[in-house]
């Protein structure tokens, strides 16, 4: 056991290892994964001064109570997130996006996430995690990728390595909005839904069902007609496409999405709205906007420009 390591003593709701995510394996059925809201992750690895495409540990709601046994380090929290660092039995409320010093014997709790799915945790050394097809991101369905592709238990130790000497505290002035609509672009299949279900997309309201996580978010409301075929052969899946079942209820796949699927697709969330999108809880209302794919290529253009903006911030 390495001499510098977290201990778990909670282990949250969702707690995981993730990075950027794999490329370049949907042919064989491995999915893309990594951080689901990558603009807080990117900020988190900066806020400790590491590499960008450091892993980080992702949680949702309720992340873990930690127990740090080592030598001096930073630790960084982004997203809206309440936690607190306890310090020789005093209780510190912590602060998102400020960079933190974690000393032998403190005490980090991820209590939880405000109005949002997704934090993370940062460090300023590196997680000594397996490295698997080019990533350190876990897929808790496959049981692929670090910690054994596992979430994190109670009683497991973490190692880090690479502690960083020239401790600096970092911060962002930085707060995560959120979003009227959330913009598509037309689907492959947009043509099998009646003109009727396609205004029902268009223009009602749908609410995020409890059946979500990292691999889809369901949602629940006006059934969206389809006039040709429920079920269709296997194709290709990406990350946002939202697939419609007989039920008539929309499906949105995310990061640990299955690479095919045979429910009709009537549309695809923009990649600039990924991170706000699988930030919204059970019960958040959602509506769509159609974009034509020029649109949709400027705006992922104007949210990784302010991305860049943010990490050259800190």
């Amino acid at each position: 056991m390495n001499n510098n390591y977290f201990e778990v003593k909670r282990s949250g709701i969702n707690s995981t290892f993730q990075d950027q995510g794999r490329n370049n394996l949907y042919h064989v059925g491995i999915p893309f994964s990594g951080a689901m809201d990558n603009r807080n992750y990117l900020l988190s690895n900066k806020l400790t001064a590491n590499k960008l495409n450091y892993p980080v540990l992702e949680f949702a709601y309720q992340g873990p109570l930690l127990k740090y046994h080592g030598d001096k380090i930073i630790i960084a929290i982004t997203g809206d997130v309440n936690f607190t660092i306890k310090k020789n039995n005093n209780l510190i409320n912590g602060t998102c996006y400020k960079s933190l010093i974690l000393e032998n014997g403190d005490e980090l709790d991820i209590i939880s996430t405000n109005k949002s799915v997704y934090g993370y945790l940062a460090v300023s050394a590196k997680f000594d995690l397996e490295y698997q097809w080019y990533s350190y991101s876990t897929n808790t369905k496959a049981n692929i990728g670090a910690n054994n592709g596992k979430k994190l238990e109670v009683g497991q130790k973490i190692s880090i390595s690479n502690i960083k000497k020239n401790l600096e505290i970092k911060k962002l002035d930085y707060r995560n909005t959120k979003i009227e609509k959330i913009r598509i672009i037309k689907g492959t299949n947009f043509d099998y839904f009646s003109e009727k279900g396609k205004k029902t997309f268009l223009e009602k309201e749908f609410t995020v069902s409890k059946l979500s996580d990292r691999m889809g978010m369901r949602l629940q409301g006006p059934k969206i007609e389809n006039i040709f075929e429920n079920n269709i052969k296997s194709e290709g899946l990406v990350k946002g496409v939202i697939q419609v079942p007989a039920d008539g209820n929309p499906i949105i796949m995310l990061s640990d999405h299955g690479t095919i699927g045979g429910y009709p697709k009537i549309a695809v969330v923009i990649s600039a709205d990924y991170d706000k999108l699988v930030q919204l809880t059970p019960g958040s209302k959602i509506k769509f906007k159609e974009v034509d794919l020029r649109s949709a290529l400027t705006l992922f253009k104007m949210y990784d420009l302010e991305t860049q903006n943010l990490i050259s911030q800190i």
